[in-house]
C-alpha cells in the first residue's frame, strides 16, 4: 500500500498514482505526552478533523477506539473480509498511550470525529476539493488498518501512526482469488520498485509541515525497523503471520513486520491449519537465514560472538547473554569432555534493549565464573540441551537468585521469559547462550526453543570455526616467537634494538628473521636473512638456517666463507630452499665492520658526526640455495655512534611502489634524531608503515656502534715459560687496581688469569702466549696459544695435581668458551664486577 496522491482519486483514474493496491495513508505524529503534534490531509479525510482541531488534542481522544468489528451484510459469510472479532493482540489504544515498545499493526474500529471536518488544504498548499470519506461523519465507524512507529531521540515526537482506509482497500482489490495477501504502507502491487525504496522515497514526502532534520530522522527510524506488514488469507481472515515483536531490519530478505496472531480465531476451512503452521515455519526460517548471512563475517572469535549475540536483539529476544568455556576463548584447543561443576565459563558479550546499564554491575562482561549446579544454566550446560521458562515466577526467581552470591538477579529475571541454548562443535559443548523475553512480549514456546536450538547450532558452527583459527594463529605466533631470538640489548661495544612484525596474511607465519652473537675479542656478529615464501615451510626453513649461522659464527667463520657455506647447506637441504642473507661483524676495538650480502637489501649506516645517512653499496650477491655465485666481504669503517640499519624488504617494498621509494623512505627515517635507540626503531616502522599495503613480514635490527677506547684494552706476550705464570697474574693485578677495580675482584682475575695461562703454557706448544684484557660492564679476557686443540674439563681423583682448573673456570668465571682459528685456539672468559 503507498500513500498515493493527496487527492482522492478512484481506482483506474490518474496516472500511477491511484494504481491497484495504493490508496492514501492518513500520517500522525504523537509526542511523548500522548498529543498530536503533526496531522496530514489525509489524515482529516480519513478521521473527519482538521489539522487546526487535531493539533495538541489527546491522541487517544480523538481516534477512539469504538469495539469490536461489526458483520458486514454485503459478505456472504457474515464476516468483514478482512476482519475477525476484533481481538488482534497489540491494540491501537496501547500503541497510542505509548505502552508498546516495539513497531506494532493491527486492525480498529475508529469512531470518527464529530466536530466540523474543516476545509484546511493539504500540506503542500494544494487545494483539496474532495470530501471525507462517505460515512465518516455521520457517526459510523471507520473501518482502518493501523501500523504504529515508536519514535526515539532528543525531539518530543514519541509515536508515528499511519492509517488506511480497510473499506477502501477492499473496494479497490476488486477480486476475491488470493488466498494470500500482505499489505505494509510501503507495498504496492503490480509495480517493480521494492517496498523499501518506495516508502524510502515517499516517506518524507508524505511527513506534514516537518523541517528536513525531524522528517529525516523518522524516515531513518522506520527505514531501520522495517515496515509493518498485515498478511490476511481468504481461508481464515485473520492475520496468519506469527508475532515476533520486532521487524526485521531493512534490507535484509523482506523488510517487513507482522501482527500477531488472533489469540481466538474463527473456524477455518479445511487447509487453513496447513497455512498457518506453513507461515510461522516460513518466518523463522527467513529469520534464521538473514541470522546465518550475518554472522561469521570474521574469523576474529571475538567479533564472531558479538555478532551472534546481537543476531538474536531486538527481533528474537529483549536479552542475549554468551558464555564460553574460559579455555576455548583463550584459544587452548578443543576443550576435552563435557563441562560439569568445576568448568569455568566466561561472559563474552551482552546485547538487551533494556534502559542502558541495567545489566553492567549484575551481568558484567568479562566476567569468568562457575555455575551453580541447581540452576538451568549449569543443567543446558551439562545436558547439552535447550532449557525453556516460559515464564519465571517468583518462586523460581527467588531460587535462582539465591545460587548465585553477592548479585540479586530477581528484578532482572523476574516475570521474564527464559530460554538457555547450548553452542555446541562436534557434539561438545562449547557454551551457551542466555535469552530472555519482557514480561510484556509473549513467552517463548516449543516453537521458539527449536528456533533457538536451530540459531545456537549455527553459531556453534561458526564459533568453532572461529576458535579454530584463534588456536592456530596462537600456535602460529608461539612457533614464530620461539624462532626469534632473545637479544640482549647491550653488547660489548655496541647497544642493539629489533623489531618484528608479523605479515597480515592468514597464518601470519614467515621466514624473516634476525639475530645477534657474540665473538671473542668484544666483537658481535650482526645478521638479517628472508626466507622467501611464508607459512611452516618457511619457518622451519628459517630455523635451520638460523641455528647454522649461529653456529658458524661462533667458529670465527669469516663473512664471505659463511655465506657459501650456508648456500652449500641450502641446497643440501633441497631445491626450494632460497633465502636471502646479510651477515655483519662488528670490531669495536678496531671501529670496522665486515660485511657479506646474499641478495639482501643493503643495510644503512648513520653517521654520529653530522647524522648524515647512506645506503652501503655492497656487492649484491645471489640468494642463498642459488648455488655457484661467489660471496664476496667488503670492510666498512666506523666511528663511536654510528648506527647499523639492518631489515628485510617486508619493510621497504609495497606493492604498487617501487623500492626505490622505500630505501629513500628507510634512509630518510634512519636519521631522524631519537631518544633511544627503541625509539629509533618505532620512529622507522611509523614511518614505512604510513604508506600502506604491506602484507609481507617484517625484520628490523639496529646496532648503535659505540666502540671501545683505546685505554680500555690491555696487550701482552708471554714464553711459553711456568715462570711466566706469575708475571701474568701480577700486570693482570696491577691493571685492576689502576682501574680502581675492587679487591674481590682482583683477587678472582688473578686466580683465573692463572688457571688459563698455565695451561696455555704446559699445552700451547713452543709459541708465545698472548693475554688480552678488554673492559666494557664486564671484564672480558683472552688467552691465546698455538694449539688449536680444544681445552676440555676432565674429572680430577682426589690425589691428582692437575686437571682442575678449567672446572675453576666455569664455576667463577660469568661465561667462559673457546674457538679455533687455523692453527691457533683463544680460550677466553668473562667476569662480572663486584661491588663496583
Amino acid at each position: 500500500m503507498d500513500r498515493g496522491s493527496e487527492r482522492d482519486t478512484p481506482p483506474g483514474r490518474g496516472a500511477g498514482e491511484a494504481a491497484a493496491g495504493r490508496i492514501p495513508l492518513a500520517v500522525v505524529v504523537v509526542d511523548r505526552d500522548g498529543l498530536v503534534s503533526h496531522w496530514s490531509s489525509g489524515a482529516r479525510r480519513l478521521f473527519g478533523a482538521s489539522r487546526q482541531d487535531a493539533v495538541g488534542q489527546s491522541a487517544v481522544d480523538l481516534l477512539p477506539v469504538s469495539g469490536p468489528l461489526t458483520e458486514d451484510p454485503d459478505n456472504d459469510a457474515g464476516r468483514d473480509p478482512y476482519g475477525g472479532d476484533g481481538d488482534f493482540g497489540p491494540d491501537l489504544v496501547a500503541s497510542l498511550g505509548g505502552h508498546s515498545a516495539y513497531p506494532t499493526a493491527g486492525r480498529a474500529r475508529v469512531a470518527p470525529h464529530t466536530g466540523p471536518a474543516g476545509e484546511e488544504p493539504p500540506s503542500g498548499g494544494t487545494s483539496d476539493a474532495a470530501a471525507p470519506r462517505p460515512g465518516a461523519s455521520g457517526g459510523e465507524r471507520i473501518d482502518v488498518l493501523w501500523w504504529a512507529y515508536p519514535l526515539i531521540g532528543p525531539g518530543p515526537s514519541r509515536l508515528l501512526v499511519l492509517a488506511a482506509d480497510a473499506t477502501r482497500l477492499r473496494e479497490e482489490r476488486g477480486h476475491d482469488d488470493e488466498s494470500a495477501e500482505r499489505i505494509s504502507p510501503g507495498f504496492a502491487r503490480h509495480t517493480e520498485l521494492p517496498a523499501s525504496e518506495d516508502l524510502e522515497r515517499r516517506l518524507p514526502e508524505i511527513l506534514p509541515n516537518m523541517g528536513p532534520d525531524l522528517s529525516g530522522r523518522i524516515a531513518s527510524q522506520v527505514l531501520e525497523l522495517g515496515y509493518p506488514v498485515l498478511e490476511f488469507s481468504q481461508f481464515d481472515r485473520v492475520p496468519v503471520t506469527p508475532y515476533w515483536g520486532v521487524p526485521r531490519r531493512a534490507g535484509r530478505v523482506r523488510a517487513e513486520a507482522v501482527l500477531p496472531r488472533q489469540r481466538s480465531a474463527p473456524p477455518v476451512v479445511a487447509g487453513a491449519g496447513q497455512e498457518l503452521e506453513y507461515a510461522a515455519v516460513r518466518e523463522r526460517l527467513e529469520f534464521l537465514n538473514e541470522v546465518s548471512s550475518a554472522i561469521g563475517t570474521s574469523l576474529d572469535l571475538g567479533e564472531t560472538i558479538r555478532e551472534v549475540t546481537s543476531a538474536a536483539v531486538p527481533r528474537f529476544a529483549d536479552f542475549a547473554g554468551t558464555h564460553l568455556r574460559a579455555a576455548v576463548l583463550a584459544g587452548e584447543g578443543f576443550p576435552d569432555g563435557p563441562p560439569d561443576a568445576t568448568t569455568v565459563m566466561h561472559r563474552v558479550w551482552v546485547e538487551h534493549n533494556d534502559e542502558p546499564g541495567r545489566w553492567d554491575d549484575t551481568t558484567p562482561v568479562g566476567e569468568s565464573f562457575a555455575f551453580p549446579e541447581h540452576t538451568p544454566f549449569y543443567r543446558c550446560m551439562v545436558t547439552g540441551e535447550p532449557v525453556l521458562i516460559p515464564r519465571v515466577t517468583e518462586e523460581l526467581s527467588d531460587r535462582i537468585s539465591g545460587e548465585f552470591e553477592k548479585r540479586d538477579l530477581r528484578p532482572l529475571i523476574g516475570g521474564r521469559s527464559l530460554l538457555i541454548v547450548p553452542l555446541k562443535a562436534r557434539n561438545v559443548v562449547l557454551g551457551f547462550m542466555v535469552l530472555m523475553r519482557r514480561p510484556d512480549r509473549p513467552a517463548f514456546d516449543d516453537m521458539d526453543r527449536t528456533t533457538g536450538a536451530e540459531l545456537a547450532a549455527r553459531a556453534g558452527l561458526v564459533l568453532d570455526n572461529a576458535r579454530m583459527y584463534t588456536y592456530q594463529e596462537n600456535v602460529a605466533d608461539t612457533l614464530q616467537d620461539s624462532m626469534l631470538p632473545q637479544v640482549t640489548p647491550r653488547m660489548a661495544g655496541c647497544d642493539v634494538a629489533t623489531r618484528y612484525l608479523p605479515g597480515t596474511r592468514l597464518g601470519r607465519i614467515g621466514g624473516d628473521w634476525f639475530d645477534t652473537v657474540k665473538l671473542p675479542g668484544s666483537r658481535t656478529a650482526l645478521v638479517v636473512g628472508d626466507v622467501m615464501g611464508h607459512g611452516l615451510n618457511s619457518a622451519a626453513m628459517m630455523g635451520q638456517l638460523r641455528t647454522a649461522v649461529q653456529t658458524m659464527a661462533t667458529m670465527e667463520t669469516p663473512p664471505a666463507q659463511l655465506l657459501r657455506n650456508l648456500d652449500d647447506l641450502a641446497r643440501r637441504l633441497g631445491e626450494n630452499y632460497l633465502a636471502t642473507c646479510l651477515y655483519a661483524v662488528y670490531d669495536p676495538i678496531r671501529g670496522e665492520v665486515h660485511l657479506a650480502n646474499a641478495g639482501h637489501i643493503p643495510p644503512v649506516l648513520v653517521r654520529a658526526e653530522d647524522g648524515s645517512s647512506e645506503l652501503l653499496d655492497l656487492p649484491t650477491g645471489a640468494p642463498i640455495g642459488v648455488g655457484g655465485v661467489p660471496f664476496e666481504a667488503t670492510v666498512i669503517r666506523v666511528a663511536p655512534g654510528d648506527r647499523l640499519v639492518l631489515c628485510t624488504d617486508g619493510l621497504v617494498e609495497v606493492r604498487g611502489s617501487d623500492i626505490g621509494e622505500g630505501l629513500a623512505a628507510l634512509c630518510e627515517s634512519a636519521a631522524h634524531p631519537a631518544a633511544s635507540m627503541d625509539a629509533a626503531c618505532d620512529t622507522i616502522i611509523r614511518a614505512l608503515n604510513t604508506r600502506g599495503g604491506r602484507k609481507d613480514d617484517v625484520a628490523l635490527l639496529m646496532a648503535r656502534l659505540n666502540g671501545i677506547p683505546g685505554d680500555h684494552v690491555a696487550e701482552w706476550r708471554f714464553d711459553a715459560d711456568p715462570r711466566e705464570v706469575g708475571r701474568a697474574r701480577g700486570l693482570v693485578a696491577d691493571l685492576l687496581t689502576e682501574w680502581r677495580m675492587p679487591p674481590q675482584t682482583v683477587e678472582t682475575a688473578r686466580l683465573l688469569v692463572s688457571e688459563v695461562v698455565t695451561n696455555a703454557v704446559r699445552h700451547g706448544g713452543a709459541g708465545p702466549v698472548g693475554l688480552r684484557l678488554i673492559r666494557t660492564d664486564a671484564l672480558l679476557f683472552e688467552v691465546t696459544d698455538d694449539e688449536p686443540a680444544l681445552p676440555a674439563m676432565v674429572g680430577a681423583g682426589p690425589g691428582d695435581e692437575s686437571g682442575r682448573g678449567m672446572r675453576v673456570v666455569s664455576r667463577l668465571a660469568r661465561e667462559w668458551g673457546a674457538n679455533a682459528t687455523g692453527h691457533r685456539k683463544t680460550v677466553w672468559f668473562e667476569q662480572a664486577v663486584t661491588g663496583h
